[in-house]
């Protein structure tokens, strides 16, 4: 295992979930279910989303090397645009709810919470951005560990501090250093492309 890419993936892959569409949805599943079953179902979900996404990145690796580096790029560069546009539009509000359904078996919470975390995180941020490091370094397994940690702990967070941490994070500012994150991937992955291309 690499470290440096586990520590880049998951300093890519953290700040992209905050705020997400799945955070979002896993504070409002901890808001009616009972936590840890809500916490099961979404890291598994995640396990198997991550995986999915290593697979890709790693099977676009094995295209000629330049044509990956510029497909990086345009992935990262994608994904800037997507963070700096939505960091303005980031809305805060969740649905407290209620504590109803507390009475659920915990698997039937954990498939609930499953189910609804692996749709919503399809063509997600955390996404692409794994695929993109899974295509640039040839380390599929450190990728997936630094991802898979990332949304773990976002998930912990929304589960377990959610609704304060909702109203005290700067959200739009997390998504903006994102953004700025992702072009500086960008950015190299463009110059190892050019520079590929002209060899």
């Amino acid at each position: 295992m690499i470290i440096s890419v586990v520590l880049t993936a998951f300093v890519l892959v953290a700040p992209v979930e905050l705020p997400d569409k799945t955070m979002f949805a896993t504070l409002v599943l901890a808001s009616r279910f009972r936590p840890l079953p809500v916490l099961t179902g979404v890291s598994a979900a995640f396990a198997l989303q991550t995986a999915i996404a290593v697979a890709a990145g790693s099977l676009i690796s094995l295209l000629p090397r330049e044509w990956v580096a510029a497909g990086v790029a345009v992935l990262f560069a994608t994904g800037a645009v997507l963070l700096w546009r939505s960091a303005a539009a980031t809305n805060n509000h969740v649905d407290g709810g209620t504590a109803a359904n507390q009475d659920w078996p915990a698997w039937r919470i954990a498939l609930a919470s499953f189910g609804i975390t692996f749709l919503a995180e399809w063509g997600d941020l955390s996404q692409l951005a794994t695929a993109g490091l899974a295509a640039r370094y040839d380390a599929p397994l450190s990728v997936f560990v630094g991802a898979f940690a990332a949304l773990l702990l976002i998930a912990s967070l929304a589960v377990f501090v959610g609704g304060r941490l909702v109203a005290h994070l700067p959200f739009g500012l997390v998504r903006r250093t994102a953004a700025v994150l992702f072009v500086a991937f960008a950015v190299l992955a463009a110059y190892e492309a050019v520079t590929a291309f002209t060899a």
